[in-house]
């Protein structure tokens, strides 16, 4: 009755045992994994030695970055399907080269402008959790909290909002006209990473001072493995510049960098608005006004470059006697 209930030995070691040979034959050609039936090995050693060889065996199948032959973009870093991968090409680049100067520069100009609208999104998905954690307050809080306005809640929100927004500004987030994707990506991650770690600063420091300890001292949140350096000015020509600083007014004092990008009525302005902020929030503050004005000078450059770009090719059309209308027209206006 072994038929009825099957055998007791292995038989079934190979899943493809069973097939046509023609199906099998088929398989074989047209499937991109190659199927190798292996016998089970006779003894546990040499179990052991499988083992044992496939991590070197596995760290030697992945490719080089120099030796890669397909792009990163592809599923299967094996090389399979490589030669379909010789012509590829990013379709942001093909899309650059199809596009006239008169489209790159509205792009330039509709990213400046949707900068801002981009930034304010890219926030709102970092602080993912503490919107969900108003909405949940309002729809599921206790009286209390709802009477409250969900306060907590809505404070823990705004702060994050702020706090993000001013973290991906000064990171330099789209702030490059044609920049891959990705690079803005991880400007996004790496803002979320200091959030946190500031956050976790913070309650290092609570926690320290409800014990009674010393505040701890932490690196920069900037950059985290570099300790604040001490000035290279004496601490009696410090003090002098406190002193006469502290004459003039009680405004907190902008780096020499800010000073040199603004206006002396804006760099007033700033300093007034980041009088009362703490200062991480003062410092970021700066920052991120800093990198709103490289951003700027950036946008028109690559304007520029697109109108050089354009003036050139109208100047050689008229040089060949291939004016358009359109180059007729700007003439007339000096362009």
């Amino acid at each position: 009755m072994g038929w009825l209930w099957g055998s007791s030995t292995k038989t079934d070691d190979d899943p493809l045992k069973d097939l046509d040979p023609s199906l099998r034959e088929f398989l074989a050609k047209e499937s991109p994994v190659k199927y190798q039936p292996v016998a089970p090995p006779p003894e546990q050693q040499s179990n052991k030695t499988s083992v044992s060889v496939s991590p070197e065996a596995q760290s030697s199948s992945e490719p080089a970055e120099g030796d890669r032959k397909v792009p990163t973009q592809s599923q299967y870093q094996d090389g399979r399907y490589a030669h379909l991968w010789k012509t590829y090409r990013p379709l942001q680049d093909v899309e650059n080269e199809v596009k006239t100067d008169q489209e790159k520069l509205l792009d330039v100009l509709q990213g400046y402008k949707n900068r801002k609208g981009m930034i304010g999104r890219a926030a709102l998905e970092n602080c993912a959790l503490e919107q969900s954690d108003v909405q949940e307050c309002w729809e599921n809080g206790g009286m209390k909290e709802r009477i409250l306005m969900c306060r907590t809640q809505e404070k823990s929100f705004n702060r994050c909002y702020e706090m993000q927004s001013r973290f991906l500004k000064a990171l330099g987030y789209l702030s490059t006209y044609g920049r891959a994707s990705d690079v803005d990506e991880r400007i996004q991650m790496h803002a979320d990473t200091l959030y946190h770690r500031m956050l976790a600063q913070e309650e290092a420091i609570e926690q320290a001072r409800a014990a009674g300890r010393p505040i701890p001292n932490f690196p920069s949140i900037h950059s985290p493995d570099q300790r604040p350096q001490p000035p290279k000015e004496s601490s009696d020509s410090i003090a002098t510049k406190d002193a006469k600083d502290a004459t003039v007014d009680d405004l907190p004092q902008l780096s020499p960098h800010t000073v040199k990008l603004m206006k002396p009525e804006a760099a007033q302005e700033l300093r007034e608005r980041i009088k009362d902020m703490d200062p991480l929030s003062r410092e970021y503050e700066e920052r991120s006004v800093v990198a709103e004005i490289e951003a700027a000078r950036e946008t028109a450059q690559s304007y520029g470059q697109i109108m050089h770009h354009l003036t050139e090719a109208r100047n050689k059309r008229r040089a060949e006697g291939n004016a358009t209308v359109g180059d007729t027209i700007s003439g007339w206006f000096g362009w």
